[in-house]
């Protein structure tokens, strides 16, 4: 880290600030000073900015609703805001500095109560760190329409506003609760063919409302003659087709193919699989996210310095926020939560910016691709572009980082009587250890592999899904048969989860639903 008063006042400089007092007209100094920075010396690219100044509830508000803005309303926002709301006025929590919003225009929303330094610091980080990362990185290029985000949002939440009027809450809510408890199981994790066109999402309702349920019901009327005819295994790899089965994402199978849904609720079921969807790249890169944020948050704030533009309190106000956000508290420390991103991720970057520009003979053999290439952020862009959390740290985490942050692997098996270091400082414990670490960041390993596997046409339409058991790690059996119910409910019909062994395909647990009468 750079000492403080390393970098002298650049001669005739006018500093952006002093004091902590700001002005609009001091955030837009702040703004273009640090955009110069980040396109001439940085080589950032970015999506528009729009800064929003927000107040410290709307923030709790902005919390609330997992960061959206325009999102439609329901009551587990109104739960999470109490939460919230609770704990910051005892003191218990802290506020964000900022929350941004992958679109294009990138809205930035900053506290009101930030002085100049902090507004100065999450500008550098949200609209030119994290703005850079959105607009580039493969899986928002993939997965996210930054241009029709918020006219969709606009869209869901009046769509879902007028359903309340017409429909009544109770009706909405119960759709929405069910959703919500399937959001994890409600993408697809593979590019398809087509992606969603947002815009286009009012002329869809019109059509949808017009036709009805029309494609629906030929789904489930009497097989053609030549299928009934047919060989059962040919007439079960139909039905399977018709179906799209096996089918991973649950919401959209219910939403394509529950036979008793109404088109207003298969919207819904919609709206909440898209919002879904729309937020898989975040949850698969955070270490990257707010490592590229924190990494450009510190280069711009020291060049600030370096051109005399901030001044030595403000340079040092700078260090104590940075240093408590990157701090890793040890494993028996109370305020431990595991790894902060924000740590691991800006100490990989510094790691590999070290790397291309002073190499080490350790680097060399590990890294031969980067070591001594000397342009570390062009080798840092084509990262953040191109890779993914656990990709990144299985291919960069180097033997030096391992070792100043102490990493071992210990494998706790239920079977045996004492925790097993697995791995330490050696050349097959290196390997082992980033392996270990970076499938803690594996959304194939971390999310349930569940998929809808057949139905029951010509019997009682019984849903069948299978819960592939990685270790045989079954799931928490309270748990898998609440969300079980609410898939039950939109189904319509019983509902059964079997709990599958991969590796022999012994069945482990079995849990079984009946609708409830909520929504029909």
């Amino acid at each position: 880290m750079t000492a403080l008063g390393q970098f002298p006042l650049a001669s005739g400089a006018k500093p952006l600030f002093t004091g902590n007092d700001w002005d609009f007209d001091t955030i837009k100094r702040i703004h273009d000073a640090c955009e110069a920075i980040a396109g001439q010396e940085l080589g950032l690219s970015w999506y528009p900015n729009q800064i929003e100044i927000i107040t410290a509830e709307q923030m709790l508000d902005a919390y609330a609703s997992i960061g959206m803005p325009l999102f439609y309303k329901h009551w587990s926002f109104g739960k999470h805001f109490a939460q919230h709301e609770s704990s910051y006025r005892r003191g218990m929590m802290g506020l964000a500095y900022e929350i941004v919003i992958n679109s294009n225009p990138c809205i930035s929303y900053v506290m009101e109560e930030n002085t100049a330094t902090m507004q100065t610091l999450v500008i550098a980080h949200a609209a030119f760190g994290h703005n850079h990362f959105f607009k580039n990185n493969y899986l928002f290029k993939q997965w996210t329409d930054a241009d029709g985000i918020l006219d969709y949002l606009d869209f869901a939440k009046g769509f879902i506003t007028r359903c309340e009027e017409r429909y009544g809450h109770a009706a909405v809510e119960s759709v929405l609760d069910a959703a919500h408890a399937l959001m994890n199981q409600g993408v697809h994790r593979y590019p398809r063919k087509k992606r969603p066109d947002l815009a286009s999402e009012q002329r869809r309702e019109r059509e949808r409302a017009e036709h009805g349920e029309q494609v629906y019901n030929d789904l489930w009327r009497t097989l053609p003659e030549k299928i009934a005819g047919a060989r059962p295994d040919v007439a079960v790899e139909r039905r399977k087709a018709l179906l799209e089965l096996p089918q991973e994402n649950l919401l959209y199978f219910l939403e394509k193919a529950a036979p008793r849904l109404r088109p207003w609720q298969r919207e819904i079921l919609r709206i909440v699989r898209l919002v879904a969807q729309y937020f898989y790249p975040q949850r698969q890169t955070k270490v990257m996210n707010e490592g590229c944020a924190t990494y450009c948050h510190y280069r711009i704030m020291n060049s600030l310095s370096r051109k005399g533009l901030i001044g030595e309190a403000a340079y040092l106000e700078f260090l104590t926020s940075h240093t408590n956000v990157v701090r890793q508290p040890n494993y028996d420390e109370r305020g431990y939560n595991g790894h902060n991103p924000y740590a691991i991720g800006f100490a990989m970057m510094q790691d590999i910016a070290r790397i291309v520009e002073q190499p080490t003979d350790e680097d060399r053999a590990w890294f031969p691709d980067i070591a001594g290439t000397g342009d570390a952020m062009a080798t840092l862009r084509d990262i953040w572009a191109n890779y993914r959390d656990e990709s990144f740290i299985a291919q960069f985490l180097s033997p030096k980082l391992m070792r100043d942050m102490r990493l071992f692997h210990v494998v706790d098996d239920p079977d045996a009587s004492e925790l097993r270091v697995e791995a330490i400082h050696d050349e097959r414990g290196y390997r082992k250890m980033r392996r270990s670490f970076a499938r803690q960041y594996d959304v194939a390993w971390l999310d349930p592999d569940i998929e809808v596997m057949d139905v029951d046409l010509e019997g009682d339409r019984r849903l069948i899904v299978h819960h592939r058991a990685l270790n045989r790690i079954t799931l928490e059996r309270d748990d898998a048969k609440r969300v079980l119910q609410h898939l039950s409910d939109l189904w319509g019909y019983d509902a059964v989860l079997k709990e599958i062994d991969p590796a022999t395909d012994e069945v482990l647990a079995e849990h079984q639903a009946s609708p409830r009468p909520i929504f029909f």
